[in-house]
């Protein structure tokens, strides 16, 4: 994707990727551009007419009853900024504050928040020119949306806080002015639209769950080669055994895994003589595991998909005509700002990628345990006893697994009342971002670790050879870590395959049939 056009629409996890990940150039429909102009010819009308709106000349949250006087209004707009900026923690990835910039211009794309034109165009400018705010991960609850994050991005909007730009961490105003753009000067509304949005958990949550789609993919590749160093049998990924209970997921993983395994060797070494009758139900399930998983995924890129064309900031900003052509607009005070939605979304794909990782690991186990490998090496070592092979590879994914399970208890169900009782019900969706972030993160490493053992594996089974498939990606572990010959240090092996992972090294070879 070369051009990405805003137009306040639904944006796919790949349209997400390509400006965040692959830095396409981003800009703005002219429909967008004459809403914007229209909503805020609304909010100077309200000004000019001494109207009480709540955000454009109002206290915010708990001080909304409090009247500000038009001199002050640029001062209020810069104060709630300012003062929002209270984050902690690491700064977010530069693909993840672009995503924000991303999902925050589309949303003034929308055109229901009432600012200027230069606003949108300096996000936009922004993001094209490679200037990504310095914005803490820690500090949002949920709701008004992810205040402190946003106030981070918005900061260096108005040339201060702190930015990115070419790898060097500096000022913002001085980020801004390497880059060729200029600050903006907020006026009545803008500081609050902004700041009002679900852009920093949609952010972090989207990107992640991109990932996890494609690890649940790789997945099917990792145990379908575990599955064919195991002897194990691909009749239990019969279409019809799946037709008769159609869940998508299911229906595709079966398909997935049978064409990744056909033309091997191994296969057909075993297939007439093999006494066993059914194969455990970590290598038999796993179309109704990873399925599952798909489908969870699935519903969840459709949640980020819709919020990220959403309008979530609030007052939104109706400038509406009568039938004699008159402005009768209206300005209304809601709860968009409000992360449910994401924050189960998050909450339930942790879930299903934790245990996409518990039936991974047990496939590793079935690899290196002698009383279940079918023959191969004790934890897959060329000389058990002197060495111990892949026996830690096993313990660490444990680990990683259990940390993976404690992270997966639900953030979305902890609310706790914020802003003197205003807030009283926050959606703690950037909790839930945050912790499948890190679960997709230890699962990729999972996955890596069975990539590693299964290609050891299906190497003792030389010289028969896999599918074209399988002995494609077995060829990309041998580019990334070498086969264990003797004990040496596996922790930089799992390091490298689970970038490799991330890189999309495998991504060729578990293609959909």
């Amino acid at each position: 994707m070369e051009v990405l056009t805003l137009n306040g629409q639904p944006l796919s996890l790949a349209e997400i990727e390509a400006a965040s990940l692959d830095r396409c150039r981003v800009e703005v429909s002219q429909p967008a551009w004459e809403r914007g102009a229209a909503s805020r010819a609304l909010i100077e009308r309200i000004v000019a007419e001494g109207q009480t709106v709540y955000g454009v000349n109002t206290g915010f949250g708990k001080l909304a009853d409090v009247r500000i006087s038009n001199d002050n209004l640029a001062q209020l707009q810069t104060n709630l900024v300012r003062s929002h900026a209270g984050g902690v923690g690491n700064p977010m990835s530069e693909a993840e504050a672009r995503a924000m910039l991303l999902l925050r211009a589309n949303v003034l794309a929308k055109g229901f928040s009432g600012t200027r034109p230069e606003v949108l165009d300096l996000l936009i400018g922004m993001l094209n020119a490679g200037v990504h705010p310095v914005i803490p991960e820690k500090g949002s609850v949920g709701a008004s949306g992810d205040l402190a994050p946003l106030a981070h991005l918005a900061l260096v909007v108005i040339g201060e806080g702190e930015a990115f730009y070419k790898g060097e961490r500096m000022a913002g105003g001085e980020a801004l002015r390497r880059a060729g753009l200029k600050p903006v000067q907020l006026a009545a509304k803008e500081g609050l639209a902004l700041l009002n949005g679900t852009q920093a958990m949609a952010a972090v949550g989207g990107l992640a769950a991109a990932r996890a789609r494609r690890l649940v993919q790789l997945a099917d590749l990792a145990g379908a080669m575990s599955l064919d160093a195991l002897l194990g049998t691909p009749v239990a990924f019969d279409p019809r055994i799946h037709r008769a209970r159609p869940h998508a997921g299911q229906v595709a993983s079966a398909a997935h895994l049978v064409a990744l395994m056909k033309g091997s060797e191994i296969r057909e070494s075993h297939r007439e003589h093999c006494s066993r009758v059914q194969d455990a139900y970590c290598l038999r399930c796993m179309p109704q595991v990873h399925g599952a998983v798909r489908g969870v995924l699935a519903h969840v890129a459709g949640v980020v998909e819709t919020e990220a064309g959403s309008a979530t900031d609030n007052p939104l900003v109706f400038p509406e005509l009568a039938e004699n052509g008159t402005d009768c607009g209206s300005v209304l005070s809601g709860g968009n700002f409000h992360g449910a939605p994401l924050s189960y979304a998050f909450d339930y794909a942790a879930i299903a990628v934790t245990d996409l990782a518990g039936i991974t690991e047990r496939r590793i186990d079935r690899l290196l345990n002698p009383d279940i490998n079918e023959g191969l090496p004790a934890f897959l070592s060329p000389d058990p006893g002197l060495s111990s092979g892949f026996m830690i590879a096993q313990i660490v994914a444990a680990a990683l697994i259990n940390e993976c399970q404690v992270l997966s208890h639900p953030s979305s169900t902890s609310s706790i009342p914020t802003d003197g009782g205003k807030e009283d019900h926050v959606s703690m969706g950037m909790t839930g971002a945050l912790k499948l972030r890190q679960i997709v993160e230890h699962v990729e490493r999972v996955v890596g670790i069975e990539l590693m053992c299964a290609a050891q594996a299906i190497e003792f089974r030389r010289p028969l050879q896999s599918s074209p498939n399988l002995e494609g990606a077995l060829a990309v572990v041998r580019s990334v870590v070498p086969r264990l010959e003797q004990d040496r240090v596996l922790s930089g092996d799992i390091e490298a395959i689970a970038a490799a992972v991330r890189a999309g090294k495998f991504n060729s070879w578990c293609d959909e049939a």
